[in-house]
């Protein structure tokens, strides 16, 4: 029997397995998909757009250092969730092309807003039972990654085992004829296994213990689901998340399509289904830095709304609007020069600004040493133009320190928690927007709802993170010179 193969598909990519063929090795990458689809799915919610819109675009250190413009702040929302649904979306087609699924296709009569391939909210809604399977999926083939890493080491141990144990018997001096067959006399009745090095039967038994583990995991998990299955899952929430980013920034960003028209789940499904399976028919102002007393490196009091709806410019509807490009996507996330990530400084000023932080705790915890050891390591880590700017506050307030009063020492900490109130949140965000974006083999299973670029350091004016930073260790400065001299350590 011939079996007619798709002409759509490319020969160099046409496998002999078959469409019910398992995942195997392939899992993890499908895992690793499964959970940035998850992730977005959950970042979606209706809660985290609350806390987005509520929190994150009205936080006092986004309005003063990032941007006011609400419906900008919403654009670059949009843009990093559609980079990260383009990634997710490739790899799910790469997968697709294994089983005969173009989703690649449909992923573009999407974006394209065809009507023959528009999906309304209701998939989003129904996703949620297959969200829950995800999720499952998932958490079993982490669990089982961890466990082959255990399998193999446990397998190098017992290599290295018996290699230890072949060269004690060859360590020592060079034995003679007679006493090299002695030994093998001695040695021969012992190959059914009882001349195994100490420890070597219990850690077979590990071995066999962890190995029985890795096939039940398998079982469970992905490695041993089929690619349409899999495919068909990952294909269902990519689709739902589109329509999601639709619904919630298509009135803001241009070239997004509008959300579709409300239907039954089953008839959404039942067309989602038919697409997937058969694809052919279907300017800010200047700032400067100044003494601590002046409240120039303070965020303005902006009287802002808690409610969740964003007060911004709707873009007026027409016609022919072309939906963006993954280029487009990322042009719009580049950080322009003037900002702290355009410069590239955006991990090394989250880093300083946190060890500012630890610093205080240590000060006001009596650990002195440790303080000192902390400072030290905080000027270490600043750019030659920061630590320049220091030097010179410090120089100008040393010519006339005046006398030692509490209440000069009690006014610069109360400066400094006020500039840490709303700069560490935005240093603690970029290190772990940065930690999400660099994900290690320990985090790529990681499905939670990530932190967006906008209410980190990278879209911070640079003259006035630089200021505000400049003010707080000339702060911490003061600080620490008053606890040395209260204490008595600094001699007049």
């Amino acid at each position: 029997m011939v079996v007619q193969k798709k002409p759509w598909l490319p020969v160099d990519l046409r496998l002999p397995s078959g469409p019910q063929a398992s995942l195997g090795i392939l899992a993890f990458e499908a895992a690793a998909t499964m959970s940035k689809l998850l992730s977005l799915h959950r970042s979606l919610s209706d809660a985290e757009v609350s806390r987005l819109r509520s929190d994150a675009m009205r936080s006092s250190g986004v309005a003063y250092l990032n941007s006011t413009d609400q419906a900008f702040l919403l654009r670059l929302a949009c843009a990093e969730l559609m980079t990260s649904l383009d990634a997710a979306a490739a790899a799910v087609a790469r997968l697709g092309l294994r089983c005969g699924i173009d989703f690649a296709g449909v992923y573009a009569c999407l974006k394209d807003g065809t009507a023959d391939a528009r999906v309304d909210p209701l998939v989003a809604k129904g996703f949620k039972v297959k969200a829950k399977k995800m999720e499952r999926l998932v958490s079993a083939t982490a669990k089982l990654c961890s466990e082959i890493e255990a399998l193999d080491e446990l397998v190098s141990a017992e290599r290295k085992l018996h290699v230890r144990g072949g060269f004690s018997r060859l360590s020592g001096p060079i034995p003679s004829k007679q006493q090299q067959h002695q030994q093998l006399v001695v040695e021969a009745p012992s190959q059914d296994g009882g001349g195994d090095p100490p420890g070597a039967e219990s850690l077979r038994q590990e071995i066999k213990t962890q190995g029985i583990k890795v096939r039940r995991l398998k079982e469970e998990s992905l490695w041993n689901q089929s690619y349409d299955k899999a495919v068909g899952l990952m294909a269902r929430a990519a689709c739902a998340v589109f329509v999601r980013i639709c619904t919630i920034f298509g009135a803001y960003v241009p070239g997004l399509p509008p959300p579709p028209p409300a239907a039954t789940t089953d008839s959404v499904q039942a067309r989602l289904s038919k697409l997937i399976l058969h694809p052919r028919s279907a300017g800010r102002a200047r700032a400067s830095s100044g003494p601590i007393t002046r409240a120039r490196v303070h965020p303005p009091m902006v009287v802002m709304s808690n409610s969740c709806p964003i007060i911004g410019l709707r873009p007026s509807p027409g016609t022919g609007r072309k939906f963006p490009a993954a280029a487009d996507w990322r042009r719009m996330l580049d950080a322009p020069p003037t900002t702290v990530g355009g410069a590239g400084l955006d991990q090394q000023y989250a880093n300083v600004i946190m060890s500012a932080e630890d610093l205080l705790r240590m000060e006001a915890e009596g650990r002195q040493e440790e303080a000192a050891a902390e400072r030290a390591e905080m000027y270490e880590m600043l750019p030659a133009k920061l630590r320049a700017a220091v030097r010179s506050k410090l120089r100008e307030w040393w010519r006339d320190p005046g006398p030692l009063d509490a209440g000069l020492a009690e006014g610069w900490k109360e400066a400094v928690d006020r500039i840490m109130a709303w700069l560490g949140p935005m240093a603690r965000d970029t290190a772990q927007w940065q930690a999400e974006r660099n994900m290690d083999r320990t985090r790529r299973f990681d499905g939670a709802p990530r932190v967006y670029a906008l209410q980190t350091l990278r879209w911070a004016d640079k003259e006035k993170a630089e200021a505000a930073i400049v003010e707080v260790l000339v702060a911490l400065s003061c600080i620490c010179w008053y606890e040395e001299r209260r204490r008595g350590s600094v001699r007049h």
